[in-house]
Order: structure tokens, then sequence, then C-alpha cells
């Protein structure tokens, strides 16, 4: 039926969904057609069967109480003629009768000829019935020897005498013929609408997939500001669509970021490099005294600081990509600071700068003890390093509502008004800072990765308050 359509048709996702929708149709509609013929026909069968059964009776008590004198053919004959007479004149397309009714009476009591009211001669109908061995009771179809069509017969005995009426079924048959020819004109209208209705839909609905196909091949990792159109009804495509777009903007952003990156780590990688260069020429022009010593020094310290940059840039993506190695264990957080605030004290006191701590005692985290130190290092180097000569510093740490929160509080400067919300991006840094913009960036990477979180405030006053807080152990709840 389909082997004439082209290949490049028949391979589309429309066709096939079409083509599986309609068939389902069909074989459903064709059940519902199949019950509603074998309703009317069981219908038309109770119908024809209740006439005969009652048309039966009121000729048995005809016969039954009609004298058998030469009166009573005669009656019995008009009765059952009347009786014929009240089935509808169904004629076929050349005009012929297809409602064919006999009546037959016999009287064994009396030798006479049975009586008979029908078509032809009653001698095949005779035989029919005798063979059929028919009882009263209700209707039965015979086969009469010369008709086509079946006849459904019932019997009825009173008094002695026995009547037979009969009904030919050729009119039911034709009638359902009829309605089973309809039936399939409609059933073949609906299946070639359905397909119709089907394939249109389903080629409008991929339609709209193919625009999506067609937008995502044209873009590109140079170019990801095209977006997808987004229609306003809220179906399964339109949100597609506006997932995919939402996902372009997440990989635009990342693409961004990482060009940021890139592009910061190589101004950033450019200094140093150059000053290492330029460090070592200098050692290699003093060959006849000793200062190329100190210059290799400061050299070797360059490449250290460019190596922590390096190590830090990398520990900062693989935080960011969920990727970083944490090996967690219970840690006593109140004693790293307070290690770490002693190792710090003197190079604040050189500064001037006075630390007061707050220390709650026996705060136990579940975290990484090296990244935990990196991460207070970072915090309190950062206010080494940009808070002016004679500042306070007060460092609080305590435990409360399940999470274990530092808080480091200045009266500095604070943090300037256009970074102070992205003061936790990488390469984020004030105009005269000295750092790279990691530090901050490392500490919240961390916290995310540990399960906890960072945040940052102005104080009263003047300066900042930056708040590390991580989920306390089991052990510390315990």
């Amino acid at each position: 039926m389909f082997s004439d359509m082209p290949e490049n048709l028949r391979s589309t996702a429309a066709w096939r969904i079409s083509i599986w929708t309609t068939l389902a149709f069909a074989i459903g509609t064709a059940g519902v057609f199949i019950i509603v013929y074998c309703l009317v026909a069981q219908g038309m069968r109770e119908r024809s069967d209740t006439w005969l059964s009652g048309e039966a009776d009121v000729l048995a008590q005809v016969s039954a109480n009609t004298p058998s004198d030469h009166l009573y053919k005669r009656i019995v004959k008009e009765v059952a003629e009347l009786a014929t007479q009240e089935v509808p004149d169904q004629r076929n397309a050349r005009g012929e009768r297809l409602n064919s009714v006999f009546f037959l009476g016999t009287d064994p009591n009396n030798g006479d000829v049975p009586l008979w009211v029908g078509p032809g001669s009653k001698d095949a109908f005779v035989m029919a019935i005798q063979r059929a061995k028919m009882a009263p009771g209700p209707p039965t179809s015979i086969t009469v020897e010369g008709y086509r069509q079946t006849f459904r017969v019932v019997e009825k005995a009173q008094d002695g005498r026995t009547v037979y009426l009969g009904l030919s079924d050729h009119g039911a048959r034709h009638v359902l013929h009829t309605l089973a020819r309809r039936l399939l004109g409609l059933w073949c209208g609906m299946f070639l609408l359905g397909f119709v209705i089907s394939y249109w839909s389903a080629r409008r609905t991929l339609h709209r997939v193919e625009r999506i196909t067609e937008t995502v091949a044209r873009i590109g990792t140079q170019d990801l500001n095209e977006r997808l159109p987004e229609p306003v009804n809220s179906d399964e495509i339109s949100r597609l669509a506006k997932t995919f777009n939402h996902m372009l903007e997440r990989l635009q952003a990342s693409v961004n970021q990482l060009r940021t990156v890139t592009g910061g780590i190589a101004h950033d990688l450019k200094s140093p490099v150059t000053l290492i260069r330029g460090t070592l020429e200098s050692a290699l022009c003093n060959e006849g005294n000793d200062k190329w010593r100190d210059s290799v020094g400061e050299a070797v310290e360059d490449l250290d600081r460019l190596l922590q940059l390096l190590n830090t840039t990398l520990d900062l993506a693989e935080a960011e990509a969920g990727a970083l190695h944490i090996d967690r264990g219970p840690v006593d957080f109140s004693n790293i600071v307070r290690q770490l605030v002693d190792v710090y004290q003197p190079a604040m006191a050189e500064h001037h700068h006075e630390m007061m701590t707050e220390l709650e005692e026996h705060v136990v985290v579940n975290a990484d003890v090296n990244l935990l130190n990196r991460v207070v290092s970072n915090l309190l180097e950062n206010e080494l390093t940009h808070l002016p000569a004679g500042c306070h510093v007060t460092i609080r740490l305590r435990s409360q509502k399940g999470s274990a929160e530092l808080v480091i509080e200045d009266d500095g400067p604070g943090f300037p008004p256009d970074i102070g919300s992205q003061v936790f991006n990488r390469f984020v840094k004030g105009k005269h800072s000295p750092g790279h913009g990691l530090g901050l960036a490392f500490v919240d990477a961390v916290a995310q990765a540990h399960g906890g979180a960072t945040r940052v405030s102005d104080r009263p006053g003047g300066g900042a308050v930056i708040t590390l807080s991580l989920p306390v152990s089991v052990l510390q709840a315990a």
C-alpha cells in the first residue's frame, strides 16, 4: 500500500508516528463498528423472533377456537394473510420483495390437506420442517430447498392443532449487508482522515524540533549568543527549548569564565616569568662577584610564588568542578585557628595590627585538615595584605545550629563597593591589590566542597566581616 511512497518521506518520524497512531485508531474504530454490527444483528434477530412468537400464538389460538367446519380454512387463512401483511414490504434494487412469510397449519385428527399460506409450493417447506425435527418452543432457522435465504420458523401447538409460522431473514441480511458496507466506507474515510490529521499534527510538532536541531547545528564555541525561540505555551517542546536556552546560558557563562581564567592566568604569569628571566640575566652579567647567588635566590622565590599560583588555580578549578580530593575526618577547628593565629601574630605585630581572638573550645568539624589549614591561612593572609597599618582584627569561632562559624572582623577600609558582592569570584581584586584574586575564591570553593558557605558583609562603623561556615562533625554533636 505504501510501497510507492518516497523513501525520504517514509523515513521521517512524522510518517512513523502517523502510521502507528492511525493503525491504533483504525483498530479501535473497527472494534467499535464490529460491536455495533453485532448489536444491530442481535436486535433484529430478537425483534423478528418476538414477532414470530407473538403472531404464532395468535394463529394457534384462532386455529384452536375456530370450529372445524367449512369456514375453518377460510377464517384461519384470512387471519394468516393479515399476519403476513404486518411485515414491512422491503424490496431490493430490482424491486423484488425481500420479506417472505409462510403459514402452515396441521390437524392430526383431520386427514385433510394442511392449511398453507405462503410463497410457492408448500411441499418444500413441509420437507424442510420435517428434516429440522422441530418442536414447540423458540424460533429455529431452517433451510428450504429452492431458496437462498434461511427461514426463522416457530411451532405452536394448541388443542391438538399445530401451526408453523416462518419469516425469511433475507430482509434482515440485506439490511445488515447495507449497514456493513456503510460502516466499511465510514471506517475507510475515518482511516484516511485520521492519517491526514495525525501526519499533519506530527509534522507540525516535529517541525519545531527541526528548528531546534537547525539552531543547535548553527551554534559553535565561538558564538553562543543564539537562542531558541520560546513559544508562549508550556508543552514539552516549549520546556525543551527553555531548558536548552538555560543550558546555553550556563555554557556561555562557563566559556566566558574559562576565557577570563585563561586571560588572567596568562596575565599573571607574564609578570613573574619576565621578572625571573631578568633576575637570571642579571646573575649571568655578574660573573665576577657573589651577587649572582642573591639573584638566583630571588628567582627561586619567584618560582615558588609562581608554583603556588598555579597550584591554587588548579585546586580552585578542581573544587569548582567537584573533583577536589578531600580526605575528610574529625578536625579540631579551634586548635587549627589558634595555631595559625600564633603563626601570623609576629607579622601582624610588624604591621602594627592588633589581633583579638574569641575561640570556643573543641569545635570539631568533618573536613580535610590540609585544606582547612590553607583556608584559614588565606583568610589571615588576606587581612595581612590588604589592611593598612594599625588596624584591629577580631577572630571569633563558635558552634551554633549544627555549624561551626569562623568570623574575621576588621576595622579597615572594607571592600570596594564595586567588588563587594564578587569577592569570592576568581581574579576579582581591588585596583591596588598586590594579590592575584584567588585567595577568597579558593576559600569559598573549599567551603562549598565541604558542604559549607561563605559570606561577606560590611562592619558597622567601617571595615569588613568575613564569615566561614562548616558543618559540625557528628562526634561534636554527640
